[in-house]
């Protein structure tokens, strides 16, 4: 069965940091294109950072890049988002995800291309 698992939500300040985890079972990170999307109150959800394959490629939002950095773990089976310069529009909840697509389709994220979703964590940045 597999699950995915957020953790390491929270409340900060603008200008801090959080790092989220997510504990993947039911098969192994490098064999997927692995995530996090979030979905702030009555927007979209959308592709933060994705990573393909364990190969190194990454794609992350403009959004949040020189900010955000995404990576794994092989031996914990965990993907890590790094977020750092936190700032009011990061706030929203944020979910791990993961599937079977190729390197285009990993780096231009979509929630339909998506076949496992974790919970979410809810991250929260007060100014």
């Amino acid at each position: 069965q597999v699950q995915l698992v957020e953790s390491g939500g929270g409340s900060v300040q603008a200008g801090g940091s959080l790092r989220l985890s997510c504990a993947v079972s039911g098969y192994t990170i490098s064999s997927r294109c692995m995530g996090w999307f979030r979905q702030a109150s009555g927007k979209e959800r959308e592709g933060v950072a994705t990573i393909y394959d364990g190969s190194g490629h990454t794609y992350i939002a403009d959004s949040v890049k020189g900010r955000f950095a995404i990576s794994q773990d092989y031996a914990k089976n965990t993907v890590y988002l790094q977020m750092n310069v936190l700032k009011p529009e990061d706030t929203a909840m944020y979910y791990c995800a993961g599937t079977r697509i190729s390197l285009s389709g990993c780096l231009e994220p979509r929630p339909g291309m998506i076949e496992n979703w974790g919970l979410g964590t809810q991250v929260t940045v007060s100014s």
